[in-house]
């Protein structure tokens, strides 16, 4: 059986015989597929384990702490996530490197010129401009301000269309599972919801387009637009997109004429040499409690205007979008996935009894109830087919709408 194991380096797997096996002779399984010494792990089956910062706070975590309980007794099965905290540095097995020729080369004068990064400012972005749903933007950011108080960081990723000329149309932000403290973001990607989510968003006649986030109501006044490690994962998240016109929108609040505070969005492309510096690990992924938020660190030197720096500030990076906003094809009434309340059929009940004036695919076009129901019915055949309906507004099957009424009644 397979464990998913989640830690500062992202998710990894481990296979294992069978759960009824002890934590420690676990941390043994860790320490041959992982290369992670025994001592050095502290295991958890809570996702804050990866916000400790110092060894006292992992000492917080003690569900996994004691060598002789079984796996099994922890409800741990195939597919389970455990956290996993660790200290030291280790090696991550990556992509074979072959020199170049037959027997490799040296490097000429011509090589090393092209390998020069030169960064300056990209003028033109891919994307024309970008445009949201009102109702999908306002129930991000309302969340974030009345709830969140901009206290903590949130994001999610949006999902639409995109035009030939470019113009893309956000039509629904989907809130992944994530932990947000006042300068970091971190993202418990979820691998199967996230494939729901696409297969949703496909019948739709959508993809995913963008990554949205919000930015902290900091102490100090910030100078930057973007901080260093928003310019990483902005760039971590463009790079995997392979999309050209992929948007990355930031969410903020800002001091008005009359003193008080509206909430702000603005949106960007990072720029094309920023996803190849990305791509080809330039990067300093590393990132010191004293380094300067506004300039990105790179592992060698690039060339800015005529001079040769390891320090790049950010603005360099981002290519300003055009934002508009539209009236999309879906409702932003449903409970949102992922927040602090849990969604379950009570909501769903109480959704479709607000809405019961309405004709049935009305009260199902919402793509938060699509992703809820999805977690009951068919991938393959019963989501597919209440999408279609969503997306030609055409009448719902009888028996769906008995399946999905008998499931809201059950609460």
């Amino acid at each position: 059986m397979m464990i998913r194991i989640r830690s500062r380096d992202g998710l990894e797997r481990v296979s294992i015989d069978n759960p009824d096996i002890t934590i420690s002779q676990f941390k043994t399984v860790i320490q041959n597929q992982l290369q992670i010494p025994i001592h050095n792990q502290t295991l958890s089956t809570n996702q804050n384990l990866l916000l400790a910062k110092s060894p006292p706070d992992l000492l917080q975590f003690t569900d996994m702490s004691n060598p002789n309980t079984l796996l099994s007794s922890l409800n741990i099965s195939h597919g389970s996530i455990i956290f996993l905290a660790y200290e030291g540095h280790r090696t991550i097995a990556g992509p074979a490197v072959h020199p170049a020729g037959s027997f490799g080369r040296k490097m000429t004068m011509d090589d090393l010129i092209a390998k020069q990064m030169r960064v300056g400012r990209q003028e033109n972005p891919h994307c024309d401009s970008v445009s949201f749903d009102r109702d999908c933007a306002n129930a991000f950011q309302h969340y974030v301000n009345e709830t969140l108080a901009f206290a903590v960081k949130r994001g999610g990723f949006m999902y639409g269309t995109v035009s030939e000329e470019g113009k893309v149309e956000v039509n629904f932000i989907y809130e992944l599972p994530q932990q947000g403290t006042e300068e970091i973001l971190m993202l418990l990607r979820d691998s199967d919801e996230e494939k729901i989510v696409d297969a949703i968003a496909a019948c739709l006649g959508m993809r995913r387009v963008g990554f949205i986030f919000t930015q902290t109501i900091m102490l100090d006044k910030k100078d930057y637009t973007l901080s260093n490690r928003e310019v990483l994962q902005a760039a971590e998240l463009h790079a995997e997109s392979e999309l050209k016109e992929w948007v990355t929108a930031v969410v903020k609040l800002e001091v008005n004429e009359d003193g008080g505070a509206d909430v702000h969005f603005e949106a960007f492309q990072m720029s094309d040499m920023c996803i190849r510096l990305f791509k080809e690990g330039w990067f300093e992924t590393e990132i010191g409690e004293d380094a300067d938020p506004k300039l990105s660190k790179m592992k060698k030197d690039v060339v800015v205007g005529s001079k040769d720096v390891k320090e790049v500030d950010n603005d360099f990076f981002l290519v300003v979008i055009k934002i508009l906003d539209h009236l999309g094809p879906l409702s932003t009434t449903f409970p949102i996935e992922n927040r602090i309340t849990q969604v379950t059929m009570r909501a769903l009940r109480s959704h479709l009894d607000r809405a019961k004036n309405l004709p049935f695919v009305k009260r199902i076009s919402d793509f938060h109830l699509l992703l809820f129901l999805a977690k009951f019915l068919d991938l393959n055949s019963d989501v597919p087919a209440l999408a279609e309906c969503v997306l030609t507004q055409t009448k719902v099957p009888e028996g769906y709408q008995l399946l999905i009424e008998s499931m809201a009644n059950t609460s």
